[in-house]
């Protein structure tokens, strides 16, 4: 693709962790990002790939204006609260902005006669799986606030299907992890709980220990035990299945995810091995709600998106994470300490 011909793609939650590593594959690929964003927990220097458009999903106003604007031909949508312990303290957060949202932006694009849309989804809308591997025919059925809200989006993408013919492809996630190989942008929550970056933070010194939330579950070392997926290869499904739309795809769904399971003491190991650093482990009780076991089939995006890991195993993942949290620490130190020429 020339520059004139790239096609515009808005990509809402583009300077969150997994919609800014999509804009980079999507700019890899020939196509022009359109980051829109409030930055409640995305960055500026995470839009990197092309513009920056401030503005939230509720605000229909600001949708427009960025549509009109750029005149995307496509939408990727990134933009939710992903907590599922604030999803169950604060509900109505969730539905307001995790459903509210995505019908003010389905609307939006509807009005402005954008009829391609991939979601980012999640295995939370599954619940407590009746068996694993979990794949696209098992029931939905979300046991949080959280699951619930993606679920209901879900639902309302088959139903503008059906209603407008505003095609769409669902990709249901499950534990994302790493950070771009390249080191450019990479993993900054504030709470952070996704378990990686929080075992980094042990290992390094910057929090006290990690907590292992129960020892007494039905897997190989009591621990539960999860699918980890590289961000890059989930940025990397997402442009695949723009392209399927783009090809005519109508209305799908997708897993995404190794495969294979690691518990909670096996990633624990795994950070060990790539940092070389012992991590202090604190021993606590089960969480309510976290099943012992999710790990995916991906057989389906295999076959038909023609997607396949390419970071696949644990300690590889782990190595981008470290490789991004050394090189974060650093930019920190950096700020903190500046350099006489800059006083």
């Amino acid at each position: 693709m020339n520059n004139a011909e790239k096609k515009t793609i808005l990509v809402t939650g583009g300077a969150g962790y997994i919609g800014s590593h999509t804009c980079k594959i999507l700019a890899q690929e020939g196509y022009r990002p359109v980051a829109f964003d409030n930055l409640s927990s995305g960055h500026t220097w995470a839009a990197k790939w092309g513009p920056l458009e401030r503005g939230d999903i509720l605000d229909r106003a600001a949708l427009d204006q960025a549509i009109e604007k750029h005149r995307p031909s496509a939408c990727l949508h990134f933009a939710a609260f992903a907590y599922v312990g604030e999803s169950v303290t604060d509900p109505g957060k969730y539905y307001r902005n995790n459903v509210v949202g995505s019908l003010t932006l389905l609307e939006a694009l509807r009005d402005h006669g954008i009829d391609q849309f991939v979601l980012s989804s999640t295995c939370a809308t599954y619940g407590v799986p009746d068996k694993v591997p979990i794949d696209e025919t098992l029931t939905q059925a979300p046991i949080n606030p959280y699951g619930a809200s993606k679920l209901m989006v879900e639902r309302m993408l088959a139903d503008f299907y059906a209603a407008y013919r505003l095609r769409s492809v669902a990709l249901r996630y499950f534990n994302a992890a790493g950070a771009d190989p390249e080191v450019e942008i990479g993993e900054d929550h504030d709470p952070e709980t996704h378990l990686v970056p929080l075992v980094l933070d042990a290992a390094s010194g910057d929090r006290e220990d990690i907590t292992v939330f129960g020892t007494d579950y039905d897997t190989p070392d009591g621990t539960c035990v999860r699918d980890y997926i590289h961000v890059s290869d989930l940025a990397r499904a997402h442009v695949l299945a723009l392209q399927a739309l783009e090809q005519g795809q109508t209305h799908r769904a997708f897993n995404l995810g190794n495969g294979q399971g690691y518990s909670v003491r096996e990633v624990i190991a795994s950070v060990e091995r790539v940092t070389g650093r012992p991590v202090p482990v604190q021993f606590g009780e089960r969480r309510p709600g976290d099943p012992a076991r999710l790990i995916s089939n991906s057989v389906r995006a295999a076959s038909e998106l023609g997607w396949k890991p390419q970071i696949s195993t644990l300690d590889d993942i782990v190595f981008t994470a470290w490789e991004w949290h050394k090189r974060r620490a650093q930019e920190k130190s950096r700020r903190s300490f500046p350099s006489p020429s800059d006083s």
